[in-house]
């Protein structure tokens, strides 16, 4: 029986095919990118995570389970769900001003229409697979009208931001294994603090720059000069190739070796892969300036090889936790924000930590063997440590 009312941060979901749904213990800590002394510019916050912009929590739901040839509808099965919470659970103030952004759009994030055309975003921000996008969808609604207010205009309508990445080479994509529930443990084990990284949630089954890819997170904190904002920004990365790979300047992906998991592939098609980037900050922007935030994104991805290739689905949404009110109706609403000269400081928060959480999600990640055999190696972390030091990259 699944258990929804379970909220336990920094737990994997497991799934068994005879045993129904189990909690397992507590993910073993895995070390980050800056453990490895892999530079990077920017002070982090104190998780070094999105949620260290108050407010903002993160919820995954991981399933894994079976092995062996593909069987659709059966496994094996490697993906799950993320969450975002820009305002925690709150149904009374789940309104932040955001903006959106497409780099490549060989790919899905629902609501963004009305993203563009309201300045909001209205709930959480799901990542999941790109054949569960749909049913993550119904869920959120579900949870939305479930934890509305009783007042008659309240959920009549709701248009969940829900992305996606393709985990089709590890996992059953199309078994449907994702279900409601699965999305709901996500929003409701929402937590502040750290966050799991790596092949959790969302990012289970993904694959990036022909290493094992995933979620990972990282925040800069800018100076007093500067305001003091935060920024957060979380990925769920499943793009690049190994060829292009590039971490603190340095071309890794040339350095190590490995196989490359789409090799099988015509060259020009062997890209198949996207990235989802949600950014949080705490800077009183509004949405024009949100959009300008979401753009910068793609110079973080580009940091690391990335070259937006034809078959990659690379979108961002950034929201702002200030102006909590701004969708209160009936009175005048008194706003806050940042001139526009004032920006610069956000949009190089924003590259460098869009630049770490990805390698963060890279570290995170372990070696993977999915449908029919695919396996999925993990960056090294030792190959990676001395190719940093052959360059004199290695931070000690």
């Amino acid at each position: 029986m699944f258990r929804t009312s379970v909220a336990l941060p920094m737990l994997m979901l497991i799934a068994s095919l005879d045993a129904g749904f189990v909690y397992g213990a507590d993910a073993p800590a895995r070390p980050r990118a800056r453990d490895l002394g892999v530079p990077f510019d920017g002070t982090p916050g104190p998780n070094n995570a999105i949620t260290d912009v108050e407010g903002v929590l993160v919820g995954h739901t991981t399933l894994i389970f079976g092995n062996g040839k593909l069987v659709v509808g059966k496994g094996p099965v490697r993906t799950g769900v993320t969450a975002v919470l820009p305002r925690g659970t709150s149904s009374m103030d789940r309104f932040s001003f955001a903006g959106w952004y497409a780099q490549n759009g060989n790919g899905e994030m629902t609501g963004t229409t009305w993203v563009e055309e309201s300045g909001f975003l209205e709930g959480p921000v799901m990542i999941t697979n790109t054949h569960s996008v749909g049913v993550v969808r119904d869920a959120v609604i579900a949870w939305r009208v479930a934890h509305g207010s009783a007042g008659p205009d309240d959920d009549w309508w709701s248009l969940p931001v829900v992305a996606e990445t393709w985990d089709g080479w590890l996992n059953d994509i199309n078994g449907f294994h994702v279900k409601p529930e699965h999305a709901l443990h996500a929003i409701d084990s929402a937590h502040s603090g750290p966050v799991e990284e790596g092949a959790v949630g969302g990012g289970t089954g993904m694959v990036c720059n022909g290493f094992k890819g995933g979620i990972g997170t990282s925040s800069r904190k800018l100076t007093d000069k500067d305001g003091g904002y935060m920024v957060g920004v979380l990925v769920q990365c499943n793009y690049g190739r190994r060829q292009n790979l590039r971490i603190a300047g340095i071309p890794v992906g040339r350095e190590i070796e490995s196989e490359d998991p789409y090799a099988w592939l015509p060259s020009a098609a062997n890209e198949l892969g996207s990235i989802i980037v949600v950014v949080a900050t705490n800077a009183p922007l509004l949405p024009h300036q949100l959009k300008r935030i979401a753009r910068r994104v793609s110079l973080g991805i580009g940091r690391t090889g990335s070259i937006a290739s034809n078959g990659s689905g690379d979108i961002f949404i950034a929201f702002s936790t200030a102006n909590p009110s701004a969708s209160d109706v009936g009175h005048l609403i008194d706003l806050k924000m940042l001139p526009n000269p004032s920006l610069d400081p956000l949009f190089a928060a924003t590259v460098e930590a869009t630049e770490e959480a990805i390698v963060n999600a890279m570290v995170a990640a372990t070696d993977m063997t999915g449908i029919n055999g695919h396996h999925v190696r993990a960056l090294p972390h030792d190959q990676l440590r001395a190719v940093l030091a052959k360059y004199n990259r290695l931070k000690q």
